[in-house]
């Protein structure tokens, strides 16, 4: 299959394309969701069913997405149809995903910038009273202020562009958040009762070993890596053609599965500590980073500032998040609509910032209202991640495997140098990647996990 023209305005270096997709990576579930599924899970099997998932179902899926966006230069609700347009309808239900996703992540970016501002005005103490959680996110004016605010930052950065604003502000986050998690994590490991804890996360017990550990870790890492939401397909449409996709995918997942690695390592070790070795204590969900943490803060010398500079990597996780999600909705509708890419990005962030406010009056005046009994976040957040992104990833593995063939992505691969893993991709794709979706689709809908 001959190669399109990519004539989009996009990164300038292989160094901006990679911190850019590896802050779409890298977001609030490498922070809070990796530890508690981490300690849920049997620990440091956990960890080690999560690498090698990684490098060979993530890798194979990455590497095809990118591949897919660079190869048409298009977001994903053309690329597809670029390919082959009997199968437009796949760009159409990846491009839901994030449109989805984003007006709910920015709600829990609003809590983000909330504690933020709790730990900078020196108000740490109260953040860790029982019932402050569950009364700032209940109450109806707050949260969406703050979410309107999370989402106006997002919006600038995109509004500023590619090279502006998403390259030069994910070259400069994704270093400092890296820097940040380590030292944090190396402080965690220091507090007394904090080593029971850190040889839990980092030694494998193939005693804790079950399927469900596999599971668990499939669908961590199947969203944690920005998979099947058109993100990296728009992202590749950026990439230059000279820039090597091999090598970039690795280098992604290197920092993604390194901000996880030491949002455990911050994160359970510390908690193991303070609650004397209770495992249940991790398994909190958002409770984890927002009543658990600022309890252990709470108790530990220069917990205010350990507070403010937790919450300052938190932030910048989520908004290399929040961005990719945003760029590629603007991404979407320009290809689509051929409007001014500005004048879709301050359309987006109005809407967005409209479709938030349900899910914030979930958790308070609007409580009583749920979704197959679920939250209007929580509904929000199963349908997209637990039956959208699987469903999305098993297609475009049909599609690839079947339709337009993997020779078809390695010709792209090979454009920039030598493809080592050609070999695993042939097999993961067609063969070992539907079968993991499989099970990933039906264990969501029976509540497996």
């Amino acid at each position: 299959m001959k190669n399109m023209s990519n004539t989009k305005n996009g990164f300038t270096s292989k160094l901006g394309f990679v911190f850019a997709a590896a802050g779409s990576a890298v977001g609030l579930g490498n922070i809070w969701r990796f530890p508690y599924l981490a300690a849920k899970y049997g620990g440091g099997i956990f960890l080690l069913v999560y690498i090698l998932l990684a490098v060979t179902f993530g890798f194979a899926l990455m590497v095809t997405e990118i591949a897919i966006g660079r190869k048409t230069g298009k977001s994903a609700v053309k690329a597809f149809a670029a390919l082959d347009k009997r199968f437009s309808f796949i760009g159409y239900i990846a491009s839901a995903v994030p449109i989805i996703i984003f007006p709910y992540y920015c709600v829990i970016g609003g809590w983000v910038i909330k504690y933020l501002t709790v730990y900078l005005t020196g108000q740490g103490v109260e953040a860790a009273a029982d019932g402050y959680f569950d009364s700032f996110i209940s109450a109806p004016i707050s949260p969406i202020v703050f979410t309107c605010i999370f989402i106006f930052i997002t919006a600038v950065i995109v509004l500023m562009g590619v090279q502006k604003g998403i390259e030069k502000v994910s070259t400069i986050m994704m270093p400092v958040l890296v820097l940040l998690a380590i030292a944090i994590a190396i402080y965690s490991i220091t507090l007394d009762g904090a080593w029971e804890g850190f040889m839990y996360y980092i030694k494998p017990n193939f005693a804790d070993f079950s399927i469900k550990t596999v599971v668990a870790a499939m669908g961590q890492m199947f969203y944690s890596m920005s998979l099947a939401m058109g993100i990296m397909i728009t992202y590749g449409s950026y990439m230059r053609k000279e820039d090597n996709i091999e090598t970039s995918v690795h280098q992604i997942e290197i920092f993604d599965t390194a901000v996880a690695f030491f949002a455990g390592m911050m994160i359970v070790p510390a908690v193991y500590a303070f609650s004397g070795g209770d495992k249940d204590a991790l398994n909190q969900g958002a409770g984890l980073m927002f009543v658990t943490l600022p309890k252990v803060f709470e108790t530990m010398y220069g917990g205010k500032i350990i507070g403010a500079v937790f919450f300052v990597l938190v932030l910048l996780a989520a908004l290399t998040s929040s961005i990719s999600l945003m760029e590629t909705i603007v991404s979407i509708f320009s290809d689509k609509l051929k409007v001014k890419r500005q004048v879709i990005c301050i359309a987006v962030m109005l809407i967005s910032a409209a479709v938030a406010v349900p899910s914030s009056l979930g958790y308070g005046v609007w409580s009583n209202v749920q979704l197959l009994g679920r939250s209007i976040l929580d509904f929000f957040d199963f349908i997209s991640n637990n039956i959208m992104l699987p469903i999305t990833a098993l297609l475009t593995c049909i599609f690839v495997g079947y339709v337009i063939k993997p020779k078809a992505i390695e010709e792209e691969v090979e454009l920039s140098g030598k493809f080592r893993l050609k070999k695993l991709v042939r097999i993961m794709i067609p063969y070992v990647c539907p079968v993991f979706l499989v099970v990933i689709l039906i264990s969501s809908i029976i509540g497996y996990v």
